[in-house]
């Protein structure tokens, strides 16, 4: 993340572009993602596994094709993050709704991400907007591992003592994802006073 916020650019790109398409797609396979896992069979927990590497895999895509090609758009920067937000909390809270992960796991995470997702759009408003830090990027594919690690039916193919040490990946992976996001989330809302103070002294 850098050190200060740097002002928003002009929208420069027509919002029909392959960088959209993926994140409107995403936010579409959220809820036949949902559908799958809260089905809560073998065979349904596979696809839903499949659906979520597929959706996980678009983020990173689309990412990727923003910054070649530069395509910069407003309903991206409003969109792009919202679908993240819809496919890994829509996540979380189905696995606690199976008691497949503590509630209180994602309670801290929702409350983390919508007040940074809030804050996001507030310092949009103000014309600045602050990097993602590579804190924010390890969160998310903490966030996503742990989420693939869940979803799929470890106990339908491993021996019990396998499916043992997984669950102690599990809770490793569990809790580092955990310290990364509530981590992430100060260091973001740490810059982001230091960015608006700086607008401020600009405005002076």
């Amino acid at each position: 993340m850098g050190d200060n916020g740097k002002k928003t650019g002009q929208q420069n790109s027509p919002t029909l572009n392959l960088p959209n398409a993926l994140t409107v797609l995403r936010i579409l396979m959220v809820p036949v993602f949902l559908w799958l896992l809260l089905e809560n069979t073998t065979s349904s927990r596979w696809w839903a596994a499949l659906v979520f590497a597929v959706a996980a895999y678009t983020d990173h895509l689309d990412g990727q094709i923003a910054r070649k090609y530069k395509i910069i758009t407003n309903f991206g920067k409003l969109a792009d993050p919202l679908a993240d937000k819809f496919l890994t909390l829509g996540a979380f809270v189905a696995l606690s709704i199976l008691s497949d992960l503590p509630w209180w796991f994602t309670i801290i995470v929702a409350v983390r991400e919508l007040g940074i997702t809030v804050l996001r759009e507030v310092l949009r408003r103000r014309g600045t907007v602050v990097a993602a830090s590579s804190g924010g990027k390890l969160k998310t594919v903490l966030q996503m591992f742990l989420i693939m690690l869940l979803i799929i039916p470890w106990g339908s193919f491993v021996s019990h003592l396998v499916a043992q040490l997984v669950l102690i990946l599990i809770w490793v992976v569990m809790l580092a994802a955990l310290i990364v996001t509530v981590w992430s989330g100060i260091q973001y809302l740490l810059v982001s006073v230091h960015a608006l103070n700086l607008q401020k002294g600009d405005e002076a």
